[in-house]
């Protein structure tokens, strides 16, 4: 697989697995529930999250570091939607 094949093929995973996380953040910021997330797989991901971004960045990956940039925001916004309306 050449280079700009691989850079499309991550970019599209990163976007797919990013924009997974999209309608369960908005869902909770439309209903203010958020009995059925666990605390712990939100800071577990949050966690996880930052250690991919780091390795993107040390690996200078470009897709890596988008896709975890925006994850992150997003995982964070649940987190925090979690800690709030508990």
């Amino acid at each position: 697989m050449n280079y700009y094949s691989s850079e499309m093929l991550g970019f599209a995973a990163g976007i797919v697995t990013t924009l997974a996380l999209l309608p369960q953040a908005l869902k909770i910021f439309t209903t203010r529930k958020t009995r059925d997330i666990s605390l712990l797989w939100a800071v577990s991901m949050n966690v996880g999250i930052v250690i991919w971004l780091c390795y993107g960045l040390a690996k200078d990956d470009l897709p890596m570091i988008a896709a975890n940039s925006v994850s992150l925001a997003l995982l964070f916004v649940i987190l925090l939607f979690k800690l709030r309306y508990r």
